[in-house]
């Protein structure tokens, strides 16, 4: 297998697997600017999705000043496309890791744009609840808190399935990232295989984030089913 690798793909066999510019580091990287960017952009898409629908219009905690500011804030980084968000973001990258590139600079846009695209499905998800739920929950005595146990619990199935989507969408953002100097399989596409027109190496970078597409998918559909069935 190796030999075979070596005589049909021999840019790919140069890089290698181990070092610091292998394709497991690579893909280590890759994982790396998906699991924070996720955890951080989808923890904040969560919390402002969660408060949309409470303060919307005929919300629990409905807030018509607060609505508005989180609903225009998540539209405006929303419609802004990822690549010019990159440049655009380049000042507060700095300001809180001290520089532009590699992968924990590319943890900055790559949150901001997860943040503003969770936050819509997040949305979506929760005032799609049940309304008669939230209502009996409300008649019952349940504080806020319990109400929005009340919406989580409802919504998780669906939830999933939008972590699911998001994760997918964040996957491609981070090679779009890794090409401008993020690092991970994004990089290695495009610095090592289109850069050098070694095409062996562009088809194994995009095989490789297929199947982490794939894999986040099928892992996503599986957790949806059993949840759904619960």
């Amino acid at each position: 297998m190796i030999k075979w690798i070596e005589t049909n793909l021999p840019h790919v066999y140069k890089i290698g697997l181990a070092g610091e510019n292998g394709w497991l580091a690579a893909i280590y990287t890759t994982f790396y600017m998906t699991f924070w960017a996720f955890i951080i952009g989808g923890g904040l898409g969560l919390l402002t999705g969660l408060f949309l629908v409470l303060t919307a219009p005929g919300g629990v905690l409905e807030n018509k000043v607060v609505f508005h500011v989180l609903d225009k804030v998540t539209s405006v980084f929303r419609a802004v496309p990822f690549v010019i968000l990159l440049a655009v973001i380049v000042p507060v990258t700095l300001l809180l890791v001290g520089t532009s590139l590699g992968p924990t600079a590319a943890i900055v846009p790559l949150s901001v744009a997860t943040f503003a695209f969770f936050t819509r499905q997040v949305q979506v998800v929760l005032a799609e609840v049940d309304r008669g739920v939230i209502e009996a929950a409300q008649a019952s005595g349940a504080t806020t808190f319990d109400i929005i146990r009340v919406y989580l619990g409802e919504g998780l199935p669906d939830l999933v399935r939008v972590s699911t989507v998001t994760l997918i969408s964040l996957v491609g953002e981070t090679a779009m990232a890794g090409a401008i100097g993020g690092g991970g399989l994004g990089n290695v596409a495009i610095a090592y295989g289109h850069g050098r027109s070694h095409h062996d190496v562009i088809w194994v970078a995009t095989l490789l984030i297929l199947l982490i597409i794939v894999t986040i998918q099928l892992t996503g559909d599986l957790l949806t089913r059993k949840i759904s069935h619960r």
